[in-house]
């Protein structure tokens, strides 16, 4: 039932179905952070009008999640990784980051890098699991981040 049919570029109408799976994803972390998580501030109608969103979506079409990710320098900065409630514990995160990983090698570029809030323990978690190594931790718009880094190596 949660299967990934496709992942692809969101397009405007997306908007409110992705705002929605933000708040879905972030609204648990409200109260230990103390405000809002960023991605549930983000201006999703820009990065989504410049080709930064990719939407996981199952077969009518319905998200299942999504992912936001720009090449910076010689590396793909994957600023935001979000899955539906529906859609959690089914490998659609991972399938995500995989597909940002695959574009960042198309682009030639030498790693992933993305930052998660301190207080999200479970992020802390993953990433290591999914081959990212933390190289960084910082107070940045008042949030304490984690950065966390993948190379990318020449084969898939």
């Amino acid at each position: 039932m949660g299967e990934i049919q496709m992942i692809r570029q969101a397009v405007a109408n997306d908007e409110a179905a992705v705002r929605a799976c933000a708040e879905q994803a972030y609204s648990q972390y409200i109260s230990t952070i103390g405000r809002k998580p960023a991605p549930m501030s983000a201006d999703y109608r820009t990065q989504i009008a410049e080709g930064l969103v990719h939407l996981a979506t199952g077969e009518q079409d319905e998200l299942r999640g999504f992912i936001v990710f720009f090449p910076v320098d010689q590396h793909m900065l994957l600023e935001n990784v979000a899955v539906s409630e529906a859609g959690r514990g089914q490998g659609i995160g991972k399938a995500l980051i995989q597909f940002c990983e695959a574009e960042a090698r198309r682009l030639g570029l030498a790693s992933v890098r993305l930052y998660t809030n301190a207080k999200m323990t479970d992020n802390l978690s993953i990433y290591p699991r999914l081959g990212y190594l933390e190289v960084e931790r910082r107070t940045e718009d008042g949030f304490d981040r984690v950065y966390f880094e993948k190379t990318l190596s020449d084969t898939i």
